[in-house]
């Protein structure tokens, strides 16, 4: 049985723990769709096709040739569901974000209530998006907290705090 999986995220930096979870869902699905959603709700520190970009070819150099990458404006159970997808990816880092997911699912299974989701340990644990840009917007190092190619993009915007 052929089966795909989402992995949304704003990813505003995509960050090697980001890159953890796509490499262990890659393993498991036939198909990862690593999908950049607009929120707007969040102003975004990077540009998405920037982002998209980068993020593209981090996969390619990790040889992840079941994975892309996917820019969507809308719900994401909306994209499931329209796209038949039946497994959506998280990472976990602590038990804070579990329940936060476990409230984002419920949301999603009223839209698309075959969707399932499986959820994978983030090796990197304290490693966030919001860290990273904290820590660039002040000057430190990030180059070992993201893929080069995505650090190649934050080194275009300087150092930022937002």
């Amino acid at each position: 049985m052929y089966n795909t999986a989402i992995y949304p995220g704003t990813f505003d930096p995509f960050t090697n723990g980001h890159l953890d979870i796509v490499k262990k869902a890659a393993k498991i699905f036939n198909e990862v769709n690593v999908v950049i959603g607009i929120n707007t709700n969040k102003k975004r520190t990077y540009d998405i096709n920037e982002m998209r970009q980068a993020v593209e070819e981090t996969l390619v150099e990790c040889g992840l040739d079941n994975c892309k990458v996917i820019i969507y404006n809308g719900l994401i159970g909306q994209y499931t569901q329209d796209n038949s997808i039946d497994y959506m990816v998280r990472g976990l880092r602590n038990n804070m974000d579990y329940f936060y997911e476990e409230n984002i699912a419920e949301v999603n299974k009223l839209i698309n209530p075959d969707i399932e989701y499986v959820y994978f340990r983030a090796d990197n644990v304290a490693l966030s998006s919001s860290m990273v840009k904290e820590l660039n917007g002040y000057g430190q190092d990030v180059s070992k907290y993201v893929p080069e190619s995505v650090f190649r993009v934050m080194k275009q915007y300087g150092d930022r705090k937002d």
